[in-house]
């Protein structure tokens, strides 16, 4: 729990002392990517930035940013944690918290496509920049990619996306690309969770930017991961979603690219409100799957 001190310090700082967050960032303590285990585990909260504020029945749960920080200090303490996805506001909120020494930190950067709007699928880049990311010592930027055929706001996004690929690899850094395809229907938009629907994203993904050399995917599990895994030798993480996909995880997380998770609002909105037991339960998921891969 964040106290009400610690609260009031946060308000403090974030009024009068702005420049505390620039510190913060440099005093961070890194540590590698990838730790003994050869995994990732993320947890995400970079919805709010896309007014996706809708979680476990409630439509604006993420609107309380003290219970959001509250449950992502919870589930940062858990060490089978290895860090967050997130972006400026929050990471530099959990900075000034001191909730990110020794984690992988993972900046979004294109949030422009909000929830429900019109234009949602041109998603222009309007969080971290890849000159950013770098200059702040992250791990890595997190893009997404939704891929339209009926809509032309898929190519500027695409476009954005390659750019932001080939900086963060000149510099070095991971870039996590997230391509998801979607169909409009009655003016929705509708993922197409098919195999080869999956697949054919994970083929543009693989493809942009000068270099895939620091390209990871974010991928939702598919009922079939052969089908769509098979289609790249990217390393990749496998993202949270509705409770039906837990289902799926134990059988992705077999096949040999993926690395890891990456969850958001399964872990952190649990139905029961046990932060701290639904992210033990993925932990331990993903390690004694992990561990039967290895034996």
């Amino acid at each position: 729990m964040i106290t009400d001190a610690a609260w009031r310090e946060l308000l403090h700082t974030r009024a009068f002392e702005p420049g505390a967050i620039a510190s913060a960032y440099a005093a961070r303590r890194r540590r590698p990517l990838l730790g003994p285990s050869g995994t990732l585990f993320l947890v995400a909260a970079d919805h709010p930035a896309r007014g996706a504020l809708g979680a476990a029945g409630d439509p604006t749960a993420m609107a309380d940013r003290r219970s959001l920080l509250e449950r992502l200090l919870v589930a940062l303490d858990n060490p089978a944690v290895d860090g967050v996805l997130g972006t400026p506001d929050i990471i530099e909120e959990l900075l000034l918290l001191h909730g990110l020494h020794d984690k992988v930190v993972i900046g979004s950067m294109n949030r422009g496509g909000l929830a429900g709007a019109d234009w949602e699928i041109d998603d222009r880049f309007t969080a971290y920049s890849a000159e950013s990311i770098v200059d702040y010592r992250l791990d890595g930027g997190k893009m997404l990619l939704r891929l339209v055929n009926s809509d032309a706001g898929t190519a500027p996004t695409l476009q954005a996306c390659a750019e932001a690929v080939s900086a963060l690899a000149s510099a070095g850094v991971m870039a996590m690309v997230e391509p998801l395809p979607y169909e409009r229907r009655e003016g929705s938009l509708v993922l197409q969770s098919d195999a080869t629907s999956l697949a054919r994203a994970v083929t543009v993904a693989s493809g942009v930017g000068r270099t895939s050399a620091h390209t990871w995917l974010k991928l939702p599990a598919p009922a079939d991961p052969s089908a769509v895994l098979g289609a790249t030798t990217l390393p990749s993480l496998v993202l949270g979603g509705p409770e039906a996909d837990k289902s799926l995880w134990e059988k992705t997380l077999r096949h040999p690219v993926v690395r890891g998770l990456v969850v958001g609002r399964t872990l952190l909105y649990p139905e029961d409100g046990d932060v701290a037991a639904a992210v033990a339960a993925a932990a331990s998921l993903l390690r004694s799957t992990r561990e039967e891969i290895s034996a």
